[in-house]
């Protein structure tokens, strides 16, 4: 029912009356012109197609139709009869014979397509065997349903390169994939829903959520932080242990070491620091060191000294923030600190918030410098009284009560101070800058390119180039979106986007390729083998080659789309949808069984529509509130959902995957328990058309659906009202059509646990910005709905006449709907069943037949205002079902249930065969291997993307006295390529150790210092690096974060062994020169200042006036090699890449 329909009146014209008899004469000639219309005006004309058919919607494919049979024309001089008042049982038995004609045949019915499908954003989407646009990707992990990951999503990515490991942070525990069985079929025995698919991996027992991820290859350990506060390790070794022979899966694997490094607040960024620290980093601007040998004191522990190993790595903290502090001075922000970077180049740290950057010494953990996106220097303030953890964790587990007022105060100053803080800095910026436009750009992603520099991307889709001293270089911008993460290898660095856009540069920042890597956010990146890995916000992973773009991705898409039959699978499943305008009533159990009795066959897939559930001003306002803050639903909607779920036996045949409500207007979807776990990643849509385009008694409300990888659309309508409103009624579909986005995920527990997408993308991956609407990239959509179109140029008493002897094509010739999709006007290229059902609106509630049409003062004409019509993958080009047409659907019924009388309209129900194709992702993932394997051509291209420059070292034997600094030298021999290495220090020793030991993640020792540690020579050239010896006098003790003592290093030789890893830029194949470096001591150095060892002293003094001192006395050593492998670098050109790195020293 329309709540304005008392404006609507039916044409004045003298018509046929149903009150009253009427006259032979009259009688004769009203049937003798309504045959004569029917046989000039045919249905014929309309464009028809069977569902198995090309169409083309400029030409008429003809549908033989027979008309109903008319006894006059058998008889022509037969009196022909009408129904009266006195005689409703006649008209009832006519209306009821056309309403129960039924089309349970499996065979599809006859088509109507309406014209302008091919054009614009109502063009088919394209899709292909393999992307057009994009590298042959490795899915490591397909997508997995939304709803599967409930509590298991992966949110961070690590990659151990030389083990062939892929480690994933996810909040169930972690993850780790063996890259050399990532292209074995066999799947992961016993997996759970949503990875089925992926390549076999293992997984640790259970544990909360991680957050981010370490690499520590030199103890083959993999440190993790977690939300509880928590540091975990895990075994390498363990974590790849095979399955039993029996088929058996692989026990998980569990911790080594793990301690609370932050109470109540998560671990949000860790490193491992070029010393073999581990420094983490969580709210409020709280960052904390664990020095190595405390860790390593722990590991060495048996599993049953487990809470011993954790109480002495908890208790050796080092406190980064009291540490930088100074006469309650500090420039550092109070922010959360959401990253870390280790610059291995000049070995310093850095820690980021949204819109600062602090820079670190990692030897001395001395705090540098902190300065903004802008490159200005932060001064010092104020830092608030800080309690120590254990103090504000009993605050907390206190109550509060009238006694406790100076620990209450004590709070709230701190929350006012850091509110003040943080708005001083705001007008600081403004006073800067001049606009508050800087708070909206904050800082996502950090990296270090092999050159030195410092890339950091922002929310803005900028991203800012620094030196390793914290000095701005440059500004660029190749994309709008949010960058979310940076991953640098050679000359080449990555950059991952919120809108699924992947960019390819080079060091210097020239935009080499891109493509559209997933279908929503690259939130995490990882290097390992031949391969960037991408981590997708819903999940996913892929594997993209190095070389990409290059001659290997050709070779890959040729190879792979040869064999596309191979894993191609075509699935048939059948989906009933039905619409029904409820009048704010409510349905008896009979009439949701007549309406939903289709889905009690081999239905896969219910999707429900109601329009006018509940209306009112008063409504309409509570549901506009409600939207506004992000709420939906009612009482009464949520009567017909449970309704009509206890029609389908829910719970046992079928279950609810999604719903929403817009006011009056509710739809909702049943998936059958066979086909459920196909189904996910369910999201909804809402817009509003009535009164501004604002409120929702007119509208659509919709559903995306993921079925078998692929996106159907449902979308539920309510459009405007009354004859003449034919513009309106298309504007409605079109505002429809192009604003709908599917941001919010819908359905189950969906709705409370997964993570809502940025701002910036939408559910497709596609920008706000982008003409093509999401629904034009859904492979199939289907609109239902109360649309509103009625029949034009008829009267009451005709259109009566016309239903009474099933003469629907001539009606149909009248149908506003069928005429505006003729001209192109509405629904452009979609398709419709052929309509043998009589007109759904208007009728008289509990009235049964064809006396419940509306025969009150105002006889509504009677109209097929609720109608379904949807569109599927066949162009002019395809019409058989494959990977490039991936959806063909045909109606195999589709029809009105005349005998429900609850409401003014009639429910209309449509049933759906659909053939559906999806790529079995394990075959071809076999396949791709097979590729890579077996071709000669990529064979070639492999090795020689894997050569490795070729270089030499000056010299493989150092020893330095004391405070001495040697040259040495790399040369790049290749005449072609950059060469990139990497300094490491496999181990240390002492005089009387025989044993090398390595720190975390192959950490220099304190006493030595190689600078740059990493860095790209080019073709034909020199890198010189110091290896410089420092007078570390003093080895603290820390308990708590406060240090506790120190004492003077004893004097005596040392020894280390550095790793020079030289790699190209298209892989990860290494070649390593060892050198051994010695520390003789020839002569007992002077003693330190007493200052040094004093521990009263404040920390970040003595670091700084030791610092400058050994550097300082630095500058005045000379350089000098001890032994040589090669000639003598005279004429040779040495570069330094590390971006200024003496300018302002």
């Amino acid at each position: 029912m329309e709540p304005d329909d008392d404006r609507e009146r039916a044409p004045q014209r003298k018509g046929i009356s149903y009150s009253q008899p009427l006259a032979r004469d009259a009688a004769a000639q009203a049937e003798h012109a309504r045959h004569a219309a029917l046989s000039s005006h045919s249905l014929d004309d309309d464009p028809i197609a069977s569902a198995h058919r090309h169409h083309d919607p400029a030409r008429f494919l003809p549908y033989p139709h027979q008309l109903p049979p008319h006894r006059h024309h058998n008889n022509p001089t037969a009196e022909p009869t009408y129904p009266s008042s006195s005689s409703i049982a006649v008209g009832q038995v006519t209306l009821d014979r056309a309403a129960t004609t039924s089309n349970y045949s499996s065979d599809p019915l006859p088509e109507f397509v309406g014209a302008g499908g091919g054009e614009g954003i109502f063009r088919v989407p394209r899709r292909a065997a393999m992307h057009p646009g994009r590298p042959p990707a490795l899915e490591v992990r397909p997508h997995p349903p939304r709803e599967t990951q409930v509590c298991s999503f992966l949110r961070a990515l690590a990659c151990e390169p030389r083990l062939r490991q892929l480690w994933a942070g996810a909040e169930s525990g972690v993850r780790v994939w063996a890259l050399d069985r990532v292209f074995d079929g066999c799947g992961v025995p016993g997996a759970r829903r949503g990875d089925e698919e992926s390549a076999p991996f293992a997984e640790s027992a259970p544990a909360p959520p991680a957050l981010c991820v370490a690499v520590d290859a030199a103890n083959r350990l993999v440190w993790t932080g977690h939300r509880d506060g928590r540091i975990r390790s895990w075994r390498m070794d363990l974590a790849t242990a095979p399955a039993g022979d029996d088929g058996e899966d692989a026990p998980l694997f569990r911790e080594a070491l793990s301690w609370q490094a932050h109470s109540r607040t998560p671990v949000l960024s860790m490193v491992v620091t070029s010393y073999g620290e581990i420094w983490s980093g969580t709210e409020g601007g709280v960052i904390k060191a664990w020095p190595w040998d405390a860790i390593a004191r722990s590991l060495s522990l048996t599993p049953e000294e487990k809470h011993m190993a954790a109480l002495l790595v908890e208790q050796a903290y080092i406190d980064l923030r009291n540490h930088a502090t100074v006469g309650n001075m500090s420039s550092l922000p109070t922010n959360d600190v959401k990253h870390m970077l280790v610059d291995h180049c000049q070995a310093k740290v850095w820690t980021l918030t949204s819109m600062t950057f602090a820079l670190w010494d990692a030897r001395t953990r001395e705090l540098l410098k902190v300065f903004g996106m802008d490159g200005q220097v932060e001064s010092a303030r104020l830092e608030p009284p800080v309690m120590p953890e254990q103090f504000i964790e009993e605050e907390i587990k206190v109550k509060p009560t009238k006694k406790d007022k100076p620990q209450s105060s004590f709070t709230f100053f701190q929350k006012s101070w850091s509110a003040l803080m943080g708005a001083g800095g705001a007008v600081r910026r403004v006073a800067t800058k001049g606009t508050f436009v800087e708070d909206n750009r904050r800082i996502e992603a950090v990296a270090q390119a092999m050159d030195g520099a410092i890339w950091s991307g922002c929310t803005d889709g900028s991203i800012i180039m620094w030196d390793g001293n914290g000095n701005w270089l440059q500004e660029f911008q190749y994309h709008n979106s949010s960058v979310q993460c940076i991953k640098a290898l050679g000359e080449r660095v990555w950059v991952g986007y919120a809108s699924g856009t992947i960019q390819v540069m080079d060091v210097e920042s020239n935009l080499l390729a891109e493509w559209t890597g997933h279908s929503c956010p690259v939130i995490q990146m990882a290097i390992g083998g031949s391969y960037i890995f991408t981590l997708a916000h819903h999940g996913g992973i892929r594997g993209w080659p190095l070389t990409s773009p290059g001659p290997l991705d050709d070779i890959l898409r040729t190879e792979l789309t040869n064999r596309e039959m191979s894993y191609t699978r075509i699935v048939n499943i059948k989906m009933l949808v039905g619409t029904w305008n409820v009048a704010q009533e409510k349905a008896s159990p009979d009439s949701l069984c007549s309406w939903l009795r289709s889905a009690s066959s081999d239905v896969g897939l219910v999707v429900v529509g109601l329009q006018e559930v509940e209306m009112g001003a008063g409504v309409l306002a509570m549901a506009a509130a409600k939207e506004s803050v992000g709420l939906e639903g009612s009482a009464n909607g949520q009567w017909w959902i449970d309704n009509i779920g206890k029609t389908l036996d829910e719970g046992i045949s079928f279950h609810r995957v999604g719903s929403r409500q817009l006011a009056g207007l509710l739809i909702a979807a049943w998936a059958r328990t066979d086909l459920k776990p196909h189904v996910g990643d369910v999201d909804a849509a809402a817009v509003p058309c009535g009164f501004g385009r604002a409120i929702g008694n007119k509208g659509g409300v919709g559903l995306r659906i993921r079925v078998y990888d692929r996106r159907i659309c449902f979308v539920n309508n309510h459009f405007a009202a009354h004859l003449e409103n034919v513009t309106r009624r298309n504007a409605d579909f079109d505002h429809i059509y192009r604003t709908m986005n599917f941001n919010k995920p819908h359905g189950s527990a969906a709705s409370s646990t997964s993570v809502q997408l940025p701002k910036a993308v939408n559910a497709n991956g596609n920008q706000p910005d982008e003409d093509r609407p999401e629904l034009a990239e859904a492979d199939m959509v289907v609109f239902l709905g109360d649309f509103n179109y009625r029949l034009y140029g008829i009267t009451y008493d005709e259109a009566r006449d016309m239903v009474s002897q099933r003469s629907f094509d001539w009606l149909r010739e009248r149908d506003q709907l069928r005429a505006q999709m003729k001209e192109g006007n509405v629904f452009q290229g979609m398709r419709e069943g052929f309509v043998r059902f009589p007109p759904t609106y208007k009728f008289q509630r509990h009235q049964p037949g064809l006396a419940g049409y509306d025969s009150g003062e105002k006889k509504r004409i009677p109209a097929w205002c609720d109608r379904i019509v949807y569109r599927d993958s066949r162009s002019e080009s395809l019409g058989e079902c494959s990977l490039e047409c991936p959806i063909v659907a045909a109606i195999t019924s589709y029809e009105a249930c005349m005998d429900v009388t609850d409401s003014d309209h009639k429910p209309v129900n449509c049933t759906f065969n659909v053939d559906l194709a999806r790529v079995d992702e394990l075959i071809r993932r076999q396949e791709y291997g097979k590729i890579i394997k077996s071709n000669e051509k990529i064979r070639c291209l492999l090795e020689e993307s894997h050569c490795v420059p070729d270089t030499i070292i000056s010299t493989n034997n150092i020893i330095l006295e004391n405070q001495e600094t040697v040259v040495l030298r790399i040369a790049n021999n290749c005449g072609t390529k950059r060469s990139a290495f990497e300094i490491l220090c496999e181990g240390q020793s002492t005089s009387n150790q025989d044993d090398f030991v390595p720190r975390a993640s192959y950490g220099f020792p304190h006493w030595l210092e190689v600078q740059p540690s990493i860095g790209l020579i080019e073709p034909g050239e020199t890198m010189e690096v110091t290896v410089h010896h420092e007078n570390y006098y003093t080895q603290e003790e820390f308990v708590d974060g406060v240090m506790q003592n120190g004492w003077c290093e004893v004097t005596r030789d040392k020894e280390a062994v550095l790793l020079v890893n030289v790699t190209g830029s298209t892989s990860t194949e290494t070649i390593t020169h060892r050198i051994n470096v010695r520390h003789c001591c020839a002569a007992t150095p002077a003693p330190p200042n007493s200052n040094l060892l004093a521990v009263t002293a404040p920390p970040g003094d003595s670091s700084s006036s030791e610092g400058s001192a050994e550097r300082s006395s630095r500058k005045s050593q000379s350089n000098h090699l001890h032994r040589s492998d090669f000639a003598l670098f005279g004429s040779s050109e040495v570069q330094d890449l590390c971006r200024m790195r003496n300018m302002h020293e």
